[in-house]
């Protein structure tokens, strides 16, 4: 229950910002925060990430919907016992479900964070990337951790 009210949570943030900025500013227009620094900027993306690939939009429904699988098998086998792990998942899951619904209803994604030295964003996007952050902190440190206790296990015998 935990899992479907954080991803719900980051859905939530996610399109109640989208809807925000779409329906308060015109396409391209941007807004400086801080000029020159940060901008809220209304584009709709129809590629990756930060714009990075340039496939279909079908390519990315599908490869959401899969992340989106994959997550909650992986879920119910190793997140329960580690809320690092949990908590990744609530956040690549909530952030997938962000993007695709935009890809469903709009055939794009809907970016707005305007830092003008990185291509504009999302909290979709935003949670993705923290998820994976988190998921590389974890596995390594769990790497480390494993080490050592094999090391001390050599060590006893």
């Amino acid at each position: 229950m935990n899992f479907i009210i954080g991803v719900l949570l980051v859905i939530l943030t996610d399109q109640v910002s989208k809807v925000w900025v779409s329906s308060t500013m015109e396409l391209g227009e941007s807004i400086p925060i801080i000029n020159n620094i940060f901008h809220i900027t209304y584009i709709q993306n129809p590629f990756s990430s930060f714009g990075l690939l340039k496939f279909s939009n079908k390519t990315f429904i599908i490869t959401g919907l899969v992340i989106i699988l994959i997550g909650i098998i992986l879920l119910l086998k190793i997140a329960r016992n580690n809320k690092l792990v949990f908590f990744s998942f609530i956040l690549l899951v909530g952030g997938s479900l962000g993007n695709l619904i935009d890809r469903f209803r709009i055939g794009s994604v809907i970016d707005f964070l305007d830092f003008r030295i990185w291509p504009i964003f999302n909290i979709a996007d935003t949670s993705l990337n923290i998820g994976i952050f988190l998921l590389i902190i974890h596995f390594l440190f769990q790497q480390k951790d494993d080490n050592k206790k094999s090391n001390m296990l050599e060590v006893e015998e």
